[in-house]
């Protein structure tokens, strides 16, 4: 019988720089890893790729230049006022976003909706507990940010110390917008201010620019749709184009880069995946699946801020990683199989192909395998300077009956 299931490496790698052959290095640095550690590679191991590094090798940035001439392009020449509903609470992830958007409103209003009592991805302002206290319904109470910082005080983050209602504000100033920002829930309470709005929602934008349209809004747009094609080239040559762009997620799962840059999300995420598979497979012989990962899908217990800043958490993946997993919960085997332990395997082999709704599958949490592989890479390379970006799963898909 095995002793070991499940394991996740995090693969060292060279830094990345624009132009690198990407798969390639990534599948040198698996394969050097596996030699030098004296560890075999398997059938269906997972090899996970952190999003930067391949944003950063096809050079997928944008300067706030560019992310102002685009908003720019897309408002109503007469527009005088503009609205940004729901911006998540983070200088990494989009104080660039909001520079650049301020940058095309120099001299015009500019609106910001932030949600409360928490961002949609858990950054609070307040608790719900205060809310309570202060008899506030925050399903149907707007305030302005006057009226919120004299009914709640000062609202700092907890971890980072920043007080976003006065940073964000700020932040639009200094590039020259008139910048007020509202407190509310509903993405219609901005129309009372400006019919020009710029969804800044990740997981939500969908809902709110549907709401936003059928409330009669003018312009509904969203950061999505910022740099969702190429930038021209700044040397004037329409035909040349120089600059990060996404065709699906714009400048959501962005991340501040330079002073005046941002690293966008990577295109082409699932050539890549493909490519780097058949380049592992004519290497080794194994048929190794691939996963490009950005933020984990998991809450954090504490603070109460939910990871997944990104879009999505798998931009690309091979085909062997699609779905849910498929499994039985060996706890409500031990209780309700009897035999023993070859009982319990025979019981795991013979699994049905689709366990939706048996009572042996309840508790297995039918989250997507990217979602669950996507977080465990996330938690093993981290997010500071360990320098794996690359990271190895074997056993994932193993049982105890293997």
């Amino acid at each position: 019988m095995k002793k070991v299931g499940t394991v996740s490496r995090g693969i060292c790698t060279p830094i990345f720089s624009q132009g690198m052959d990407i798969a390639k290095e990534v599948a040198d640095a698996v394969i050097t890893a596996s030699q030098a550690e004296k560890f075999e590679l398997n059938d269906r191991d997972v090899i996970g790729v952190t999003e930067s590094i391949l944003a950063r090798t096809q050079g997928n940035y944008a300067t706030l230049k560019q992310i102002s001439d685009d908003v720019s392009a897309k408002l109503p020449p007469d527009a005088d006022s503009v609205g940004v509903t729901f911006p998540i609470m983070s200088r990494n992830r989009f104080s660039q976003i909001l520079r650049g958007i301020a940058m095309a409103c120099k001299g015009k209003k500019l609106y910001l909706l932030l949600a409360y009592p928490s961002d949609e991805v858990g950054n609070p302002l307040i608790s719900l507990d205060v809310l309570d206290e202060q008899g506030v319904n925050p399903y149907t109470d707007t305030f302005t940010a006057e009226e919120f910082t004299a009914k709640f005080g000062d609202c700092v983050h907890p971890f980072t110390g920043i007080d976003y209602i006065k940073y964000y504000k700020d932040l639009g100033e200094s590039e020259g917008a008139q910048t007020q920002v509202i407190l509310g829930n509903d993405p219609r309470d901005i129309l009372k201010y400006t019919p020009n709005v710029i969804v800044a929602d990740i997981h939500s934008r969908h809902r709110s620019k549907r709401l936003l349209k059928a409330a009669g809004a003018g312009l509904v747009t969203g950061v999505d749709e910022i740099l969702n094609t190429p930038p021209a080239s700044n040397k004037g040559d329409k035909t040349v184009h120089d600059g990060g762009w996404h065709p699906d997620y714009g400048l959501l799962g962005s991340n501040l880069a330079t002073n005046d840059s941002v690293k966008l999300f990577p295109r082409d995420a699932q050539a890549f995946a493909d490519k780097l598979s058949t380049i592992l497979r004519e290497r080794t012989g194994k048929n190794i699946e691939v996963m490009v990962y950005g933020d984990g899908a998991f809450k954090d217990p504490v603070g109460g801020i939910w990871e997944l800043a990104d879009p999505v958490v798998s931009p690309g993946f091979t085909e062997g990683l699609r779905g849910t997993p498929n499994e039985v919960k060996l706890k409500y085997l031990a209780d309700n199989v009897g035999g023993g332990e070859e009982a319990i395997k025979a019981a795991i082999r013979s699994k049905k192909a689709d366990l939706t709704g048996d009572m042996a599958a309840q508790g297995t949490t039918p989250r997507r395998l990217t979602d669950l592989l996507g977080s465990l890479c996330d938690l093993t390379s981290g997010s500071g300077d360990k320098g794996t970006p690359v990271v190895l799963v074997q056993g994932y898909f193993d049982s105890f009956a293997d």
